[in-house]
């Protein structure tokens, strides 16, 4: 009676955590660094523009974004990469960017690829709407061990060919949520020319990147543009939660080809929720303003250096190039997270919640997942907490 396809997920990373430790009391005062919901102050403008719009509210949004909308995003994907696109064919606004990572799949993903069940590639550990999308379509999830030794990206090559010449869609985030890793320029000409080769589309999870360290990150269809690939090979996603800290505001803009987009808006019409229009203008200014995201930028960078600071002496810590995450190795990441929660009152999230398990091991089980997204001295005194319970304390 019920979709088999849905029959053997795991709980969702959330409740799995709260089963984990609230049949625990805390050690201490709760510090929460499991979820990545930012909490810096969101531009004060932003009240001005909604309450000047207020009136939108008693009309229905246009499906793909108002045409100023589209602009905004368009002038700014070709200030920040240099890339080109046209606001009409080539940009649609979503209600949030989770919205487009899973009807992508619905959109794009055909029902066979190259006379079989086609096959969608995401690393792993991964972001959890990868998967529902994949199976959504029957069509058949791909992990691929993003580890230390793979520099915590996935090597899509290694994967055998009879499975590329399946792939139809492959999810690729960066910078990675949750290792901070960043795809360099040579990554993504490997990967475009991996889907060049085996014909699939790639969906880039850009909505990280405008939290970075020293240099911004390369751009998915910046490289691909500059190669001269296929305009329907990438699909990039962003977002205004973790760029302009209103994870509210549900708004975010998916971009491609003409085609794509086409694909895309054409199942939206049926069954989407476009942003109500004061949201649409809200969000209109915010992709005109960079004021505001440099400064974030910076008070993220002082948790950076905190961390740095906190972790330099643990083996295998990796400062993150960019999101706010770190990627903590421990023994056990269940463990950790529970031992922390009962210590300290410290909540952080066990990778392996982030992962599945493959034949080689789960690769999240040996990390906890930590969100720097607390004021400074919130953070600073979490971070603490969690080398003194399981690190041993700075002098030791």
């Amino acid at each position: 009676m019920f979709p088999e396809r849905f029959s053997n997920l795991p709980a969702y990373a959330f409740p799995r955590l709260r089963a984990l430790l609230d049949v625990n009391e805390p050690g201490g005062p709760v510090i929460h660094m499991t979820i990545g919901e930012p909490k810096h102050a969101f531009p004060a403008w932003i009240s001005d523009i909604l309450s000047q719009n207020i009136a939108g509210f008693n009309k229905y949004p246009p499906n793909e974004g108002t045409p100023e909308l589209r602009a905004a995003i368009r002038d700014w994907v070709q200030f920040r990469y240099g890339v080109s696109l046209d606001a009409d064919t080539q940009i649609m606004a979503l209600n949030g960017t989770r919205e487009g990572l899973y009807n992508v799949g619905m959109a794009l993903c055909p029902e066979a690829k190259n006379g079989a069940k086609p096959v969608v590639l995401m690393p792993n550990p991964f972001y959890q709407v990868y998967l529902i999308s994949a199976i959504s379509v029957a069509a058949e999830p791909v992990f691929v061990n993003a580890t230390e030794e793979t520099g915590h990206l996935p090597d899509f090559a290694s994967l055998p060919e009879d499975v590329l010449d399946r792939t139809a869609l492959a999810y690729i985030c960066s910078p990675a949520n949750p290792q901070g890793t960043v795809a360099d320029r040579d990554y993504w000409e490997r990967l475009i020319e991996l889907a060049e080769e085996h014909d699939f589309q790639i969906l880039a999870d850009e909505c990280y990147s405008e939290i970075y360290r020293d240099t911004p990150p390369v751009g998915a269809l910046q490289v691909a543009q500059a190669m001269g690939a296929d305009p329907e090979r990438v699909v990039i996603f962003h977002s205004l939660s973790k760029r302009s800290n209103l994870p509210g505001l549900r708004s975010g803009f998916v971009a491609g080809g003409p085609e794509t987009i086409r694909c895309i808006q054409q199942l939206r019409n049926y069954s989407g929720a476009p942003l109500p229009l004061p949201l649409q203008a809200v969000a209109e200014a915010v992709w005109k303003d960079e004021a505001h995201v440099e400064e974030n930028r910076a008070l993220y960078a002082e948790k950076f250096a905190l961390a740095d600071r906190i972790f330099g002496n643990v083996p295998g810590y990796k400062s993150p190039q960019a999101g706010f995450f770190l990627w903590l190795p421990v023994e056990d990441g269940e463990a950790a997270a529970l031992k922390l929660w009962k210590e300290t009152g410290v909540r952080v999230l066990p990778g392996a919640y982030l992962s599945r398990d493959t034949e080689t091991g789960n690769p999240g089980k040996n990390y906890i997942r930590v969100a720097l997204v607390a004021p400074k001295e919130e953070t600073e005194r979490g971070l603490t907490q969690i080398r003194d319970c399981l690190y041993g304390s700075e002098d030791q």
